[in-house]
């Protein structure tokens, strides 16, 4: 690990992390949520916050494709999203869906000012985000696309979502 200049989970814990958290809306996959939490640890979000049917470590199978990011990536579980949404809310998040909507913007357009904190949504893997808690969110973000599926894998969203959001923050830290 050393060669790769990885870092421990200990010294995860305590470097700067990104201002990141990443919501699960209802996640059926196991392996998804154990995709997300790798690369929630590659880029080193807050936090990942799993809500309603979405599966919580210890489970071999998220375990499976985590492979012991769940010991590094903080993550609390909600019963519901909404009471997720409206906590980061009241703690000054912007809240973004990832979800193809008639107001959404384009990944590569979204704007912040200042390092703010940002929560991620993502939703089931067949009926997106909830309806509901599209009237929660700040907005929504869609990831532009040019063949001919209208979606990625949950898994996939995630790891290009926060390698944008890496970047812009990268950039307006200097680093």
């Amino acid at each position: 690990m050393t060669d790769l200049n990885r870092i421990s989970v200990s010294e995860f814990k305590s470097a700067e992390k990104l201002p990141v958290v990443v919501v699960l809306d209802n996640v059926r996959s196991l392996n998804n949520i154990g995709s997300i939490f790798r690369t929630s640890d590659a880029f080193r979000v807050q936090a990942v916050y799993l809500c309603g049917i979405t599966g919580v470590p210890p489970h071999k199978e998220i375990h499976k494709t985590a492979l012991g990011a769940t010991e590094s990536v903080a993550w609390r579980y909600f019963e519901n999203t909404e009471m997720a949404v409206n906590e980061l809310k009241n703690n000054k998040f912007l809240v973004f869906a990832v979800e193809q909507t008639s107001n959404s913007v384009m990944l590569q357009d979204i704007c912040f000012e200042n390092n703010e904190a940002i929560a991620i949504v993502f939703g089931n893997e067949v009926n997106g985000v909830a309806e509901n808690l599209l009237l929660l969110v700040d907005g929504s973000i869609e990831i532009p696309q040019f063949g001919t599926k209208h979606s990625f894998n949950i898994a996939v969203s995630a790891g290009i979502v926060l390698w944008e959001l890496y970047k812009k923050y990268r950039i307006k830290k200097n680093l």
